[in-house]
C-alpha cells in the first residue's frame, strides 16, 4: 500500500519501496496509533506516514488486537483492509476490534487498497463498526486530518445516548428512566400499563458463533418487527443482554397480551440477517402490568423472570410474571403448591373407580326419580335421547368409513423440485434409551433425493451411555444432529427448539419409536409442493405379535389411520395433524409452535394452524411404523393423556371455531362432532344405566321389564353393526403386513365389542374429572426394543426397491 504524497513532491524511488516524503502540517496531533495488518510493505508504509505526521505508532497483526489494546491502549486504532495475496481482512479486523469492550469506544479508520475502494466497500466497512474509511492513495494530510477529527470528537457508542438515531430504541439505562417517569404519575393517571421485556431463546447460541455484537442486531431486528406493527407499544428500548424492552402505558391486560402475541407469532415467521447470517430467531415475551410497582427495579426484575419461563417453553405465548417464578419465593409456597399437586393426584386415583358411577348413574337416577313424582317422565324423554345418540354416532362412524373409499389420493408428482428437508425426533431418553439407536439408523436409511438432515431433540435429567453412541453415530454421519434441550419437560418444548435450527423447508416430526418408509419424504413433498401446508401420514403398530394390548391396538390404528382419518379429512374438509409422522412446512411450524401446557400438543396446533387457513391433508400410503403400549396399564395411562388432551383442546377452540368466518359450515359441522360430540358420547352412553334401572324402579322389578321392543333392539342393532363395518373396512384398507393378520381383525372386533370400547367410555370418564380437579400430570409410556417382524421386513425391502 502506499498514501500519495502531497502536490509538488516528487518521489526518487518507486512508490512501492520510498519513505513517504515529511508533509508540513501546521500542527502535529500526536497521540498513540495502533497500526493493524499483516507485516509487509503496506503496513511499514502506513507505519512512516503516521510517525512522520506526528504519531507514536505500535502494531497488530488480525487475531492479536485484543491482547495489544489491553497492553497499551491506543488512541485510535487505523487498520489496512488488504492481507497477503490480495485477500480482504478489514471485516474481521472491525468484529475484533468492536468485540473487545475496550475497543468499542476507540475510533477505528479503515485503509481500502485501491484495487477494492468502491462505494459498497466503504459502505460495508461503515455498517460493521468502523468510523471512518479512505483509500491508500489519499493524501497523508487527509489521514492526518481525519485522525485529529476523530481525536477531537471521539465516537459516542450508541447505547451511551439517549436514543439511537437510526432505530429510535432507548439505551437500557434511558429506557428506565422513562419507565420511573411512568411510574411516578400519579396513581389516577396511570390506568392499566404493561412492562415486557423480549429475549430470544438462541442468544447464547448466536453470540458464541457471531460474537457479542449480535446482541445489538437482535435487538434491533426485533424493534423492527414491533415498529412494522405498531399497535400500542409506545416506547422501545434494549438492554446489554440484546433484550428488547416495551413500554405499554395505559393498555389493559388483555389487549397487551393479543399485541405481544401477535409480535411474537410475527418475529418467529420471520427469516433475519444477523451478523451477514440468516437465522429465524424465537422470541421469548414476559411482562408484568405497571400498577404493582413504584420502580423500575422490581418491575424490570420480574419481566426478566417471565422471560426465563418463556424461553423454556419457546411456544410464543406472552408469560405473565407470576410470583413462583422468583428463584427466592419462600420454601413453603413450593412445597404447599407440590402438596395440592399431590393430593389432586391421589383423589383423583381414589375416586376415579366410584365419582364416574356416582355422576354418570346414581345423580341422573335421582332427578329422573325426582322428575317423575313431580309428573314428568324425565327418563323417558332422556332414553329417546340416548338412543338418537348411540344411532347418530353408529351412523358417522358409517359415513367415515364409506368416504374413505373416496379419500384425496396424492398427486402423482411433485409440484416443484425436491427442496431440503429437516426430521426432527423429539425424545425423553431415559424412556427411549432401548429404541433410539434403532430409530436413528432407520432414519439414516432414508431414499430422499434433496438434502436431508436428522435432528434428533431430546432431553434427559442425566448422562446416558447411549448419548455416546449417538455422538458416534452423529461423528460418522453429518446428516445426524444432536440438540440437548437442556430444561425441557415435554416434546412440545424439544420441537420448539429444534424448528429454529433445521435447514428444511419443510419437517418431518416423528416420536422416538418411529421408523417411517424410505419414501415417506419423498411423498409428503407431492403433497407440500401442490398447495398443503400439513400432511398426516398413516401409522401403523409394528409389535402387534407382543401381545393381545399391542394387537389390539394395531388394528385400532388401522380403524383410525386407514379409515376414520381419510375418511373424515374427505367428509369434512379438513385434517388434523396426528402427533407424529406428520409433514409441516417449516414457515408455518415456526408461527405455530408447540404449547407443551396442552397433553396433546399436536391437536391444538392442528387447531391453530387451521385457523390460519392452513390445509391439513392426509395419506394413508404414507407409512411409519411405531409401537404400541403392550399391557393394560400403559395402555390406560396413553388413552388417559389422549383424552385429557381432547378435552383440553375442545375446551380451548370449539367454541371460537364454531363462531369463526374462517371455516365452512361443513367444516364446522366436522369441528362439532371432532371436538364437542366425542367429549358427551361417554357420558351419554352411560346413561342406559340409570334410564334402565329407573325404569325397573317403576315397573317394580327388572323381570317385569319388556325387553324386547323392537325399536330398541332395531337400534341396538344398528349401534353394533358399526363396529363390524368399521372392522371391515380396516382391513380392507390396512397395510398389507397386517391385511395378512386377518386373526388379529377377528379378535379386535370380540375385544372391542365386549371390553375395549367400555374401557375408552371409562378412560374419557376419568379424564374428564382428572382435568376438572386440575390433575394434568404426563405418566410416561414406557418404550422397550422389539425384534422386527418378518412381515414387516418384507414390506419395507419391497418399499424400498
Amino acid at each position: 500500500m502506499s498514501l500519495s504524497p502531497p502536490a509538488g513532491r516528487v518521489r526518487a524511488r518507486p512508490k512501492s519501496h520510498s519513505p513517504l516524503p515529511t508533509p508540513a502540517p501546521a500542527r502535529a496531533p500526536g497521540g498513540h496509533v495502533l497500526a493493524v495488518g499483516a507485516p509487509g510493505p503496506s503496513r511499514e508504509l502506513l507505519t512512516r506516514t503516521l510517525r512522520l505526521t506526528g504519531y507514536e505508532v505500535t502494531h497488530a497483526v488480525p487475531g492479536d488486537v485484543h491482547r495489544q489494546v489491553r497492553q497499551a491502549p491506543p488512541d485510535v486504532i487505523v487498520a489496512l483492509d488488504d492481507g497477503p495475496d490480495g485477500q480482504r481482512q478489514g471485516l474481521d479486523v472491525i468484529r475484533e476490534v468492536r468485540a473487545d469492550p475496550a475497543g468499542q469506544a476507540l475510533p477505528l479508520l479503515m485503509v481500502t487498497a485501491a484495487r477494492t475502494h468502491a462505494p459498497a466497500t466503504v459502505a460495508d466497512l461503515l455498517s460493521h463498526g468502523a468510523d471512518d474509511c479512505l483509500p491508500e492513495a489519499s493524501d497523508p494530510r487527509e489521514l492526518s486530518a481525519r485522525i485529529a477529527a476523530k481525536l477531537h470528537r471521539v465516537p459516542v457508542p450508541v447505547e451511551n445516548l439517549l436514543r439511537d438515531p437510526r432505530t429510535g430504541l432507548y439505551s437500557g439505562p434511558h429506557f428506565m428512566d422513562e419507565l420511573d417517569r411512568e411510574l411516578s404519575r400519579p396513581s389516577a393517571a396511570r390506568r392499566g400499563g404493561v412492562l415486557a421485556v423480549v429475549g430470544v431463546a438462541e442468544m447464547a447460541a448466536l453470540e458464541t458463533r457471531l460474537g457479542p455484537r449480535v446482541r445489538r442486531e437482535v435487538a434491533e431486528r426485533l424493534a423492527g418487527v414491533a415498529e412494522r406493527l405498531g399497535g400500542v407499544c409506545d416506547r422501545l428500548g434494549w438492554d446489554e443482554d440484546g433484550q428488547l424492552l416495551v413500554l405499554m402505558p395505559g393498555v389493559d391486560e388483555e389487549t397487551a397480551t393479543r399485541s405481544l402475541r401477535e409480535f411474537a407469532v410475527s418475529v418467529a415467521g420471520t427469516r433475519f440477517v444477523v451478523a451477514d447470517e440468516n437465522v429465524r430467531l424465537t422470541p421469548a415475551v414476559g411482562w408484568t402490568p405497571l400498577a404493582e410497582y413504584a420502580d423500575h427495579t422490581r418491575a424490570a426484575e420480574h419481566a426478566r423472570d417471565a422471560v426465563s419461563e418463556a424461553v423454556r417453553h419457546r411456544d410464543l405465548r406472552p408469560v405473565r410474571y407470576e410470583p413462583w417464578m422468583r428463584t427466592s419465593a419462600p420454601h413453603p409456597h413450593r412445597r404447599a403448591r407440590a402438596g395440592l399437586r399431590l393430593l389432586l393426584t391421589w383423589a383423583t386415583r381414589l375416586l376415579s373407580p366410584v365419582l364416574p358411577l356416582v355422576l354418570g348413574v346414581g345423580v341422573p337416577f335421582v332427578l329422573y326419580q325426582q322428575a317423575y313424582e313431580l309428573g314428568w317422565d324425565a327418563a323417558g324423554f332422556a332414553y329417546w335421547v340416548v338412543v338418537a345418540g348411540l344411532v347418530l354416532s353408529a351412523l358417522l362412524i358409517m359415513l367415515e368409513c364409506l368416504f374413505s373409499l373416496d379419500a384425496t389420493s396424492r398427486p402423482e408428482r411433485p409440484g416443484q423440485p425436491y427442496p431440503s428437508a429437516s426430521a426432527v425426533i423429539a425424545a425423553y431418553l431415559p424412556n427411549e434409551a432401548a429404541t433410539i439407536v434403532d430409530t436413528v439408523e432407520s432414519f439414516l436409511r432414508l431414499d430422499y433425493p434433496g438434502d436431508l438432515e436428522i435432528v434428533l431433540a431430546y432431553n434427559t435429567p442425566h448422562p446416558l451411555p447411549v448419548e455416546e453412541t449417538l455422538r458416534e453415530m452423529a461423528a460418522r454421519d453429518p446428516r445426524l444432529v444432536l440438540l440437548a434441550v437442556a430444561g425441557s419437560t415435554s416434546k412440545a418444548q424439544n420441537i420448539n427448539a429444534a424448528v429454529t435450527r433445521v435447514h428444511g423447508e419443510f419437517v418431518g416430526i416423528f416420536d422416538a419409536d418411529h421408523h417411517p418408509a424410505p419414501n415417506a419424504f419423498r411423498h409428503a413433498w407431492d403433497w407440500l409442493s401442490n398447495g398443503y401446508d400439513v400432511v398426516q401420514g398413516h401409522c401403523v403398530v409394528r409389535n402387534g405379535d407382543s401381545s393381545w394390548v399391542a394387537r389390539t391396538v394395531g388394528v385400532e390404528f388401522e380403524t383410525i389411520y386407514a379409515v376414520s382419518h381419510p375418511g373424515r379429512t374427505r367428509m369434512y374438509g379438513f385434517g388434523v395433524f396426528g402427533g407424529s409422522n406428520g409433514f409441516w412446512r417449516t414457515d408455518l411450524l415456526a408461527r405455530t409452535r408447540m404449547h407443551g401446557s396442552m397433553l396433546t400438543e399436536d391437536i391444538d396446533s392442528t387447531m391453530r394452524a387451521l385457523n390460519e387457513g392452513a390445509r391439513i391433508a392426509m395419506d394413508r400410503t404414507l407409512i411409519s411404523r411405531e409401537l404400541a403400549p403392550t399391557m393394560l396399564r400403559p395402555l390406560w395411562n396413553q388413552r388417559s393423556r389422549w383424552a385429557q388432551g381432547w378435552l383440553q383442546v375442545s375446551l380451548r377452540h370449539l367454541w371460537g371455531a364454531l363462531r369463526s368466518p374462517v371455516y365452512s359450515r361443513r367444516q364446522k359441522a366436522g369441528l362439532f362432532a371432532l371436538l364437542g360430540w366425542r367429549e358427551v358420547q361417554p357420558w351419554l352412553t352411560l346413561q342406559i344405566l340409570p334410564i334402565l334401572v329407573h325404569a325397573a324402579w317403576r315397573a317394580g322389578g327388572a323381570d317385569r321389564l319388556d325387553w324386547a321392543v323392537p325399536v330398541c333392539l332395531m337400534a341396538a342393532a344398528f349401534t353394533m353393526s358399526a363396529g363390524v363395518v368399521q372392522a371391515a373396512f380396516a382391513w380392507r384398507l390396512a397395510v398389507p403386513e397386517l391385511r395378512r393378520r386377518k386373526a388379529w381383525f377377528w379378535h379386535y372386533l370380540f375385544v372391542s365389542t365386549f371390553f375395549y370400547t367400555h374401557f375408552k367410555n371409562m378412560v374419557a370418564r376419568q379424564a374428564h374429572l382428572k382435568e376438572a380437579l386440575g390433575d394434568r400430570q404426563w405418566r410416561v409410556t414406557p418404550r422397550a426394543a422389539v425384534a422386527v417382524p418378518e412381515t414387516v421386513a418384507v414390506a419395507e425391502t419391497a418399499v424400498r426397491t
